[in-house]
């Protein structure tokens, strides 16, 4: 029987009422074939017995069934207000709209959990699925070394984070999702993240794979570049839309915190972008062989880092949503053998592996060498910030300190624009050995361009840093060398218009990928750019018929009124803006208050073009007597150039994309040479 929280009557319903039991032996069930590919097929490969090998590719299907028939019945558990369950009771309510009682599934930290298990095996059926010219040694490794990793966040669920523990009696009805979590941005922002996350997990499988098999080569890359591009598409588009939902639903106007758990996310990114340029080298030409391996394990370390930082308690944030010590101390164990294992591994195995590939001090190896270091001395600085509080509060016994924008601000900025100026010309230096000469000369009429772009700006604007004029400068920089490089591929204006097309039309898709996520990154650089250096902010104490001027805008507040949603309450204002004297719009910003869950959120009003943001938000009163006058605390900001951002992120995903559907890259890998009968430890 099931009670239902309108009525409180019971309702018959066998089906209903095992759902979650049956959820949990439907995790059981996939530890147990977890363990079963974490031994069996590696033996396999090691014994040369295909049966064996062979085995990891059931496992790894039956694996995906088991934890989504589990996933499906927490998800039911939730669609159906089922308040036996507890994960239920604590993150959902039988007022909430439907699209937020199927994204409390993993709202939670239990949800969670099970989702990120859920895309871990999803990684590895597909990986047995589409495997088919991977080597069986190498495959019945890598789905092993997945199975390991499957089997430490399956045992973690079950013995310490069971979504399926019930609550008896079961109260009328739920105590609600956090009110900032009901939200269609963030509804889509976690499951991308762990995919980008869990993805990494993959890659990792194989690096460790191959250090086992004691072979990486250029097949070895081809076959791990598609899951890199994947995972790194995901993350970027998860976190671009978690920037996004705070910088319209936090009410402060801002995009970026450095808040530990962005952090966190955005470490695994940095270094992915590394591991994703590195690969390239390993696969052209066959060089960073140790470089790729370590970065492929560095980037989902990091991956499992945030996992810790999210769910330990020891670092505070507004992300943060489980604070258990014994989970944290879990998953700490859980990093040190990861990282441990395969950090001993690489250090034995990889001194074993030829160097590959010779080059030149300027070339584009080395022009790639210089972004993987770049980007590895940004991820350290990161880190740095990140986790310098915790190790401070435990050397002072307990006194707290705080690292925020000001610190990554000054550390991270000037480490980053080298590497901006160096993607500039990368993609103008050769294989092995450049023209020095040959490309400054191109890069001339480039750099001309850049300058009178910030010249101009200057011009314009006013006042403003002289890092903000740098770093808009090599904004300019990038994005017209990357244009520059793009027209000279195609040779346009060099000829008929129809021979340009024909030469764009035969370019690989990854060519296209790569133009068109450099300039993504220019684009985004304008916004980050634009909305930091001159943004306008108001913040004031105002009646109904005040007037406000800012960016040119301006903005009337004709009051505040009562409103009712599904399941709270508003506080909507009224703003009018014109410009000019010429009306524009009206604006309806929001301050919510959630009765369940006895919270208040804010919901921004913006009016949004591709020159700028007038954003507003309200707050409480500053007093009784303040409300009982129709005075409100309102913030009003004028954001230059914001979109940019999301306009520059959305490009980055599209070129991910492009090039991941370049047929290069799902057919046609090198062929490994045979085997010899007498096996190396590596060549």
């Amino acid at each position: 029987m099931v009670r239902t929280a309108q009525s409180g009557e019971f309702i018959e319903g066998v089906d209903d009422q095992m759902t979650p039991e049956v959820g949990h032996f439907a995790l059981a069930l996939a530890l147990a074939l977890a363990l079963v590919q974490s031994v069996l097929p590696i033996l396999g490969a090691k014994r040369r017995n295909i049966l064996w090998m062979q085995s990891a590719r059931w496992s790894a299907f039956g694996q995906v069934l088991f934890v989504t028939v589990a996933f499906l019945a927490l998800m039911q558990a939730f669609i159906t207000s089922d308040f036996t369950v507890k994960n239920v009771v604590e993150n959902s309510n039988s007022l909430k709209p439907m699209l937020y009682k199927v994204a409390g599934t993993w709202g939670s930290h239990e949800g969670s959990l099970l989702l990120w298990t859920l895309i871990l095996t999803v990684f590895g059926a597909a990986v047995a699925l589409f495997g088919s010219n991977i080597p069986q040694a190498l495959k019945a490794r890598t789905l092993s070394v997945q199975a390991w990793i499957s089997v430490g966040f399956l045992t973690f669920m079950l013995f310490t984070s069971n979504p399926f523990d019930r609550v008896f009696p079961p109260p009328s009805d739920g105590q609600d999702l956090n009110p900032l979590l009901q939200d269609v941005g963030l509804a889509m922002h976690p499951p991308l993240l762990y995919f980008g996350y869990v993805g990494f997990s993959i890659v990792f499988s194989f690096a460790v794979a191959a250090l086992i098999e004691g072979r990486v080569d250029a097949a070895w890359a081809r076959w791990v570049r598609p899951w890199t591009l994947a995972a790194w598409m995901s993350l970027t588009a998860g976190i671009a839309l978690g920037s996004w939902w705070a910088y319209y639903e936090l009410g402060w106007g801002g995009w970026w915190f450095w808040d530990p758990v962005e952090n966190v996310s955005f470490m695994p990114w940095l270094m992915g972008t590394a591991l994703l340029h590195s690969a390239i080298v390993t696969e052209k030409r066959d060089a960073f062989k140790s470089w790729t391996i370590l970065l492929a394990i560095l980037t989902f370390s990091l991956s499992l880092l945030g996992t810790f930082v999210v769910r330990s308690g020891l670092l505070t944030s507004v992300h943060a949503f489980a604070v258990d010590p014994e989970r944290g101390l879990y998953i700490l164990g859980l990093l040190a053998v990861s990282i441990g294992g395969s950090l001993a591994l690489f250090a034995w195995r990889a001194p074993m592996m030829e160097p590959g590939g010779l080059f030149k001090p300027i070339s584009r190896e080395a022009g790639l060498l210089v972004n993987n270091l770049i980007l590895t001395t940004a991820t350290g600085v990161v880190l740095f910030g990140t986790l310098y509080p915790l190790f401070y509060e435990a050397m002072t016994g307990g006194e707290k300190l705080s690292v925020g924008p000001p610190f990554f601000n000054a550390a991270f900025i000037p480490v980053m624009l080298p590497l901006v100026f160096a993607m500039g010309c990368g993609p103008f230096l050769s294989w092995k050995r450049a023209d020095l000469p040959g490309v400054l000369q191109r890069l001339r009429f480039v750099a001309l361009l850049a300058v009178l772009g910030t010249l101009a700006v200057w011009y314009l604007a006013e006042g403003g840093p002289v890092l903000g004029y740098l770093s808009l400068m090599l904004a300019f920089w990038l994005f017209m060398a990357t244009v520059r490089e793009w027209t000279m591929r195609i040779k346009l204006f060099e000829g008929p218009v129809s021979t340009s097309w024909r030469r764009a039309s035969n370019l690989p898709r990854s060519a296209h990928g790569m133009t068109l996520a450099h300039a993504g990154l220019a684009v985004a650089m304008f916004g980050f750019i634009g909305s930091t250096v001159w943004k306008s902010e108001e913040i004031m104490f105002v009646q109904p018929g005040a007037d406000i001027s800012i960016g040119g805008f301006d903005v009337r507040f004709n009051g505040v009124e009562r409103v009712r949603g599904p399941n709270y309450f508003a506080d909507r204002g009224e703003l009018t803006v014109s410009r000019d004297g010429k009306y524009l719009t009206d604006l309806f910003p929001e301050r919510r208050t959630y009765p369940v869950a006895q919270s208040t959120t804010t919901e921004s009003a913006i009016r949004s073009t591709l020159a700028g943001d007038l954003y507003t938000s309200i707050a409480n009163p500053a007093s009784e007597d303040a409300s009982t006058q129709g005075a409100w605390t309102l913030r009003i900001l004028y954001e230059p150039l914001v979109n940019f951002i999301w306009i520059g992120s959305a490009m980055l995903v599209l070129g991910g994309g492009l090039s991941l559907s370049d047929r290069r890259l799902r057919v046609g890998a090198p062929r490994r040479k045979a085997a010899v009968t007498a096996r190396v430890p590596a060549e």
